[in-house]
């Protein structure tokens, strides 16, 4: 697995896999990275030829900056992990690298980012963003892009993004992957306390109670809902009769 830090050497590395219209595909991730990241690179690795993974902790999307500060880093395990799970190339770019002096652009998608995560983080998060993962995919140019079902608005908004912007890359979900306990892994997960853990824990819990108590409430084996009551044997007794 190739490193490269700047778009000039990722472009360079690229180029032979574009003249031979070899298949190209990126998962964006900001590191810390754990079985769920690794997930979408395996699948990467059986849908194309080339795959991309890029390591970068965007500063536009944190509201806060400790909160940027403290985001867990090690890019030396995460490029171990990377290259195990078929990475041709993890893309490392710095700051500046991404947001150069004098960058002015910011791409924002309106309406689907106003509720849920947006209403909570305010509008400079998905902001952030959609304006990292557009500079993702114009610096990568990849066929596919892979993203985890976990962050279920965030794929909502860049399928949005990138329909309204008719960019040519395939937008590719795949399934959340949990702990063992049923918590989403998160390379946030790192920084819950035992308490913050016991409280995130609760919403899988609430998930898979409703799963059973919806399965309990399903219709018969057949697909058809059984009624009773409905006039009592005899009623029975003269349906069966009408078949006949």
């Amino acid at each position: 697995m190739r490193v490269v830090r700047t778009v000039a050497e990722l472009r360079e590395t690229l180029a032979p896999a574009r003249r031979e219209g070899l298949r190209i595909g990126l998962v964006p991730t900001m590191g810390a990275l754990h079985e769920g990241h690794l997930s979408l690179a395996e699948r990467a690795r059986r849908d194309c030829d080339v795959v991309v993974v890029s390591l970068f902790v965007n500063p536009a999307q944190f509201n806060e900056r400790a909160d940027l500060d403290r985001y867990p880093r090690d890019e030396r395990r995460d490029s171990g992990l990377a290259a195990a799970a078929g990475a041709d190339v993890l893309f490392a770019p710095s700051a500046e690298e991404v947001y150069p002096a004098g960058f002015a652009t910011s791409v924002e998608v309106l309406g689907v980012t106003e509720r849920l995560e947006g209403a909570a983080r305010g509008p400079e998060h998905f902001r952030g963003v959609t304006t990292v993962v557009t500079k993702l995919l114009c610096m990568v140019l990849p066929d596919a892009a892979y993203f985890g079902q976990k962050d279920a608005q965030q794929v909502v908004v860049i399928r949005r993004l990138v329909a309204d912007l008719n960019l040519p890359v395939q937008i590719e979900a795949l399934p959340t992957v949990r702990e063992p306990d049923g918590l989403a892994m998160s390379s946030r997960n790192a920084l819950l306390s035992a308490s913050e853990r016991e409280r995130a824990l609760s919403l899988s819990t609430g998930l898979r109670a409703a799963d059973r108590r919806g399965r309990r409430r399903a219709p018969g084996r057949g697909g058809r809902p059984r009624v009773r009551g409905a006039g009592g044997p005899r009623h029975a007794r003269a349906a069966r009769a009408a078949r006949r």
